[in-house]
C-alpha cells in the first residue's frame, strides 16, 4: 500500500471503519495539526494506536491551523497529511476544516477517542459522544519538551 492511499476522504471513511470493525478491530481515533512532526508526535501516535487495532487521525486543514495558530501552519496540508501516512501506526488520516473535529468523531464511532494529557477527558471534543456509545475516552502522557512551537522558536533563534 501507498502512504497517500491511508489518506482518506470524509466519503472513503465509513466503508474504511466498516471493514476494521468486521474483521473485529477496534478504532480508535485522535486529531491535530501535526505541523512539524516530532518525537513528541510520534510518542502520541504510537500510544493511541496501542490502545487499539486501527488509528485514524483527524488533521486539521491549512485554514483551520491558521485560525487556530496565527502565522502556521508551516508545511501545508497534503505535506503534514502524508508525512502522518507513513507512520507504521496510522492506518488513516482524514482532513477536517471545522473549529472541532465533533463531525468527524460523530462519522467514525471509535472504539477509543484519545489526546495527551494536556487535556482532562471532560474537555475533549466528543467525549460524551464515545461514552454514550460504550466507548473509551483516553488520555496519553506527553513526551516533555517536545512541541511544534518550541521548535519553531529555536529555529527563529539561529537565524
Amino acid at each position: 500500500m501507498w502512504t497517500k492511499d491511508k489518506i482518506l476522504t470524509r466519503a472513503q471513511l465509513p466503508a474504511t471503519v466498516a471493514a476494521w470493525r468486521a474483521q473485529g478491530r477496534k478504532v480508535v481515533f485522535t486529531n491535530g495539526c501535526f505541523d512539524l512532526l516530532h518525537l513528541g508526535h510520534v510518542d502520541y501516535l504510537e500510544q493511541a494506536r496501542h490502545l487499539g487495532d486501527a488509528l485514524v487521525v483527524g488533521l486539521n486543514t491549512d485554514a483551520s491551523v491558521g485560525g487556530l495558530k496565527p502565522g502556521r501552519p508551516i508545511q501545508d496540508e497534503d505535506a503534514r497529511a502524508r508525512i502522518l501516512a507513513a507512520l507504521a501506526f496510522v492506518d488513516a488520516v482524514v482532513l477536517f476544516g471545522e473549529p472541532t473535529p465533533l463531525a468527524l468523531i460523530e462519522l467514525v464511532q471509535p472504539d477509543v477517542l484519545v489526546k495527551g494529557d494536556d487535556y482532562a477527558v471532560s474537555g475533549i471534543v466528543g467525549h460524551e459522544l464515545v461514552l454514550s456509545r460504550g466507548g473509551q475516552v483516553c488520555t496519553v502522557p506527553l513526551v516533555p519538551g517536545y512541541s511544534t512551537s518550541r521548535i519553531v522558536e529555536k529555529i527563529m533563534k539561529h537565524e
